[in-house]
C-alpha cells in the first residue's frame, strides 16, 4: 500500500515531539511510536482508520508527513491543526520571570488537535484515581485486545476500538485489564452517545466542558484531559489532578501544598491561556516537595 504524502511549512517555530508528545501514552502505547525526529501514529477518524507519520526536517523548517488507510486524506488535511496551527500562545504575554523565560526558552512548543473526542477521552477515562502505570497498563491490554490492525507498513501499530467495539467489551475483560467498574461503566455510557461527544470537537471551550460533563463519570478533569488534546484548548485545566495543584501552587507561592481553589486563583489573572501557563510553569521546573506516600497502585484484577 503506497502512502499519500505531504510536504508543509509552518509559518512560525514547531516542536514537533514537544507538541505532539501530549497524545503518547508511554513506551508500548500500541498506537504510536516515537524514534528519533519521526512520530507514528494511527487514528480512528470519520474517515475510518488512518496512519500517519511525521517526520520534522529542521535543515528546511517543513514537516513532511505519509499517511496509509482510508482516513489517509483526512488526517493530511488536518496537519496543520494537529501540529498547533490553531494553537494563539502569543496571545499569553507575561511579565520578566520564570514563566516568561520558560516561553522564550520553547518557541516551538504547541497545543495539537486532533478534532478527535473519543480518541483521547476513553484514555483519559481510564486515567480517572489510578497511577500512569495502571491506566497505561490498562489501554494497551484493551487496545491490543480489541482494536484492530493500523493500516500500513507497522504491523506493531493498532487502531484503538470503536465507539461499538468500546461497547461490546464484556466486563470480565475490562476486570482483566485492571479496571474498575466505575471506569468501565463510565466507557461504556460515554461510548454510546459518541456522536454527540464529537460534536464538542468544534464547540467553544465552556460549551465543550459542558457537553463531556454531560455523561456521569466524566468530570471537569477528564473533559479537560481530553479537550487539551481533541481541541488544543489552552485553558482546559486539569483540576481534581492529585499532583497538579501542588507543584502549580509551589511555583507561584512557595507553599509546599495547596488546593485546587487556591490553584484556579493563582491561575485566573491567565484566564483563556491556564494550560498554556501550567505547562510552561513546569517547563520552568515546578516541582512541590513530596511528603508521605505516593499514589499507590491498586490491582482491581484481584477483587
Amino acid at each position: 500500500m503506497e502512502p499519500i504524502r505531504r510536504t508543509w511549512r509552518p509559518g512560525f517555530p514547531l516542536d514537533v515531539a514537544q507538541t505532539l508528545g501530549p497524545l503518547h501514552r508511554g513506551a508500548g502505547d500500541p498506537v504510536s511510536r516515537w524514534s528519533p525526529g519521526e512520530l507514528w501514529r494511527a487514528f480512528r477518524t470519520p474517515a475510518g482508520t488512518g496512519t500517519l507519520r511525521i517526520t520534522a526536517c529542521p535543515a528546511t523548517g517543513e514537516v513532511a508527513a505519509a499517511a496509509w488507510g482510508e482516513a489517509a486524506d483526512w488526517l493530511l488535511d488536518r496537519l496543520p491543526a494537529l501540529l498547533g496551527a490553531h494553537d494563539t500562545p502569543e496571545q499569553l504575554h507575561l511579565p520578566p520571570g520564570p514563566l516568561r523565560e520558560a516561553q522564550r526558552r520553547n518557541p516551538g512548543l504547541r497545543l495539537p488537535a486532533t478534532g478527535l473526542v473519543l480518541d483521547s477521552l476513553v484514555a483519559s477515562v481510564l486515567e480517572q484515581k489510578v497511577t500512569v502505570t495502571e491506566a497505561r497498563r490498562a489501554w494497551r491490554f484493551l487496545v491490543r485486545r480489541h482494536g484492530e490492525p493500523a493500516p500500513g507498513p507497522r504491523p506493531d501499530l493498532r487502531v484503538a476500538p470503536s465507539a461499538r467495539q468500546w461497547a461490546l467489551i464484556p466486563s470480565w475483560e475490562w476486570h482483566q485489564a485492571g479496571v474498575d467498574s466505575k471506569r468501565a461503566d463510565t466507557v461504556q455510557r460515554a461510548v454510546r452517545l459518541a456522536p454527540r461527544l464529537e460534536e464538542a470537537s468544534v464547540m467553544a471551550s465552556t460549551d465543550a466542558h459542558a457537553r463531556l460533563m454531560t455523561v456521569p463519570g466524566i468530570g471537569i478533569w477528564t473533559a479537560a484531559e481530553t479537550l487539551q488534546r481533541s481541541n488544543g484548548d489552552p485553558d482546559a485545566v486539569s483540576v481534581g489532578d492529585f499532583h497538579l495543584a501542588n507543584h502549580i501552587g509551589h511555583f507561584f507561592t512557595g507553599r509546599s501544598r495547596s488546593t485546587d481553589e487556591q490553584m484556579l486563583e493563582l491561575l485566573a489573572p491567565y484566564a483563556g491561556q491556564r494550560h498554556r501557563v501550567c505547562m510552561l510553569a513546569f517547563l520552568a521546573g515546578a516541582r512541590a516537595p513530596r511528603f508521605g506516600p505516593r499514589l499507590a497502585p491498586n490491582d482491581h484484577r484481584r477483587r
